[in-house]
């Protein structure tokens, strides 16, 4: 099994090495964490789940990396799982900058070291390509690292507007025709109506808000209790069988942690309202769930055109997007991505990004499976106070 960034399958093959690297992947994150807590103060007392972080994902994408028919020219290719990993350091953990760094060399020295202790003979071009990826993963962690720790905000501007018109526009609809109406059974039939939109209109100020305030460095208050993640994805595949038909599977198994339970729900159909949007038309969109060294890995996956690089962390900013769509570009995003990552991250954890036209767009949700671990986790604001 693979734990990749871009989840999808077995469509390309992996070679022996990459096989190889597959296999021993838990004896290098075994010996990766003995040295790391040994050699980095800041990593000493930093619980499993949240020591280890992304970096399986990243792992594997580095094993994709080294198989020459893999298209995946190196661990970053296409994705931000490094960039990921290196806010989570941020806001979740007490590292500097050096720390974030030396994890990173002692990464690399682990892979090399149980490679070569278990006979495994890397050629010039998989070398070069285990250190490319690795030397990026660490540009782009330090780079979203010092975002954080700037103390960077980006201005947040509501784009809410556009979603809310529908729902505000039938309720009115529904109470003029509830002053003009004397039929009691059909008032209470619009009257329902009227409820059902307010209703949502009230979710998406909930979900506004709640954004909002984590981009001013406060957590999403979570009511975490104990949630078997299956039966929330099988609700969002139920829900969207009657607006999208059957697109949507699920991959899961009964999977039981600790999390706010209403949040993952909005947050996983955000992600397949995103998928069946700017997916290929037709094509299915697949949720997925995996557990991996006490963290759960919540995938939604599509098939169709790449979202651009330089559009990646943009869909996460809401102030980028109305900006973008004043100009001219594509809309659609919405308040949903934001909230998605801010869901994400008030766990403990974070959202990641793989897309390229070949092996299609992935959005990781990746949290600890129990994310009472980090509810007294400093927020970005208490943290520069």
């Amino acid at each position: 099994m693979t734990f990749a960034s871009d989840q999808n399958g077995s469509q390309h093959p992996l070679s022996p090495n990459a096989q190889r690297m597959l296999a021993l992947r838990d004896t290098v994150f075994a010996v990766w964490e003995a040295r790391v807590r040994e050699r980095i103060t800041q990593a000493s007392q930093v619980q499993h789940p949240i020591l280890i972080d992304t970096l399986p994902v990243f792992y594997d994408n580095i094993a994709q990396s080294i198989s020459p028919d893999y298209p995946r020219a190196s661990a970053v290719d296409g994705t931000t799982v490094a960039a990921e990993h290196g806010g989570e350091r941020a806001r979740v953990t007490a590292y500097d900058h050096a720390a974030l760094i030396g994890e990173y060399q002692a990464f690399r020295w682990a892979i090399f070291h149980v490679l070569l202790r278990d006979g495994v003979v890397l050629d010039h071009r998989e070398t070069e390509a285990i250190h490319a990826s690795i030397d990026s993963g660490i540009q782009e962690a330090v780079q979203a690292f010092s975002l954080v720790h700037s103390g960077f905000r980006e201005r947040f501007a509501a784009a809410l507007t556009h979603d809310m018109r529908g729902p505000l526009t039938a309720t009115m609809t529904a109470l003029e025709l509830i002053l003009l109406g004397n039929d009691i059974e059909r008032i209470k039939l619009v009257a329902a109506k009227a409820l059902t939109n307010v209703q949502r209109m009230g979710g998406m100020v909930d979900e506004l808000l709640n954004t909002m305030a984590f981009h001013s460095g406060e957590q999403i208050q979570l009511d975490v209790r104990s949630v078997d993640i299956c039966e929330v994805v099988k609700e969002v595949q139920a829900d969207a069988l009657a607006a999208h038909g059957p697109r949507v599977r699920v991959e899961a198994r009964p999977l039981v942690g600790h999390w706010d339970r209403l949040a993952l729900k909005r947050a996983t159909e955000n992600l397949v309202g995103n998928a069946v949007k700017y997916g290929a038309p037709g094509t299915p969109v697949t949720i997925r769930i995996d557990e991996v060294h006490g963290r759960l890995l919540l995938s939604v996956h599509n098939d169709g055109p790449a979202i651009p690089p330089d559009e990646q962390e943009c869909i996460f900013q809401m102030y980028r997007r109305a900006e973008a769509a004043r100009h001219g570009a594509r809309q659609g995003w919405g308040i949903g991505l934001p909230y998605v990552r801010a869901v994400a991250e008030s766990h403990g954890g974070s959202v990641g990004l793989d897309s390229s036209d070949e092996r299609g767009t992935t959005f990781v949700i990746d949290i600890p499976m129990d994310a009472r671990i980090v509810q007294d986790a400093p927020t970005l604001e208490s943290g520069l106070s």
